[in-house]
């Protein structure tokens, strides 16, 4: 693909999405987009490329964003930070939210709804210790086409294997052939909506915790800093945000900051997480 070609992509879906693709990561462009350019009936990927140029159909912009931007997930990713939530912000939030028994949850680019099903069976698995508590996971993407995969729950085995305990797998999922269907109580626990990060976040209200891990890598630095502030809108004073093991919040905001020995996991400065 050539450079002038490859530009026009480049600025779609940072314009679309936040999403910064540098030249290195070009070879997605072909291996990605060659199917959208069947799909819509261009001859070759040039000529669906050209054609963007002109007034594009704002359906092919959704198809190609949804492309590019659907990335790696998997059940318990990286372990560590669901330990976190269970062992250290679940052990808090017990205690601070003990009079209205209540928590909500988001996951931000929850892609094909690995990341939130991995947190509804611990809140599941936590029950017995928290009689009466209502729990809303609330799980967003800016593919519709991965939203509509998470919200059947289907898995492959390859995609159930990769550190889901097998404990787990055969209490909340059900193999179908060679599928493996999640439960309808686990399913039920997650509502999935498009959204995009670059939006205004009014409208989804507050959360006690947000999920947004792996996202901010592939923005740019004020894109990175204009997400993270806008969270810190929608975030309560006491609550907490998980970000992936290669993001920080150091240089792109100050309405954030690391929680002291726990790695990945931040609050706002002013909240009792920090207190002297």
């Amino acid at each position: 693909m050539n450079l002038i070609h490859f530009d026009i992509y480049q600025q779609l879906l940072k314009e679309k999405s936040g999403l910064v693709l540098s030249t290195d990561k070009s070879y997605l462009l072909e291996s990605r987009l060659s199917p959208i350019a069947k799909k819509w009936n261009f001859e070759t990927l040039d000529a669906m490329t050209i054609a963007l140029q002109g007034v594009p159909d704002q359906k092919l912009v959704v198809d190609i964003v949804e492309a590019m931007t659907t990335n790696e997930t998997s059940f318990f990713r990286d372990t560590r930070p669901f330990d976190m939530f269970k062992d250290h912000v679940m052990k808090y939030m017990k205690e601070a939210r003990s009079d209205k028994k209540s928590l909500r949850i988001w996951c931000a680019a929850a892609s094909s709804g690995q990341e939130p099903y991995t947190l509804a069976m611990i809140l599941k698995e936590l029950e017995p210790q928290m009689p009466g508590w209502r729990f809303d996971i609330v799980a967003t993407d800016i593919s519709h086409d991965i939203l509509d995969q998470a919200r059947q729950g289907i898995y492959s085995q390859f995609e159930v294997q990769r550190g889901m305990p097998i404990t787990l797998l055969m209490k909340y999922f059900t193999q179908v052939e060679e599928k493996w269907h999640i439960s309808q109580d686990i399913k039920n626990m997650v509502k999935y909506d498009y959204f995009n990060l670059l939006d205004s976040m009014s409208a989804l209200g507050q959360f006690d915790i947000i999920f947004c891990r792996n996202v901010l890598i592939y923005f740019d630095q004020p894109t990175k800093g204009a997400v993270l502030d806008k969270m810190a809108r929608q975030i309560t004073p006491d609550g907490f945000l998980f970000l992936g093991g290669a993001e920080t919040v150091i240089g792109l905001t100050d309405n954030f900051k690391a929680v002291p020995d726990q790695r990945g996991l931040y609050g706002i400065p002013t909240g009792p997480h920090f207190a002297a």
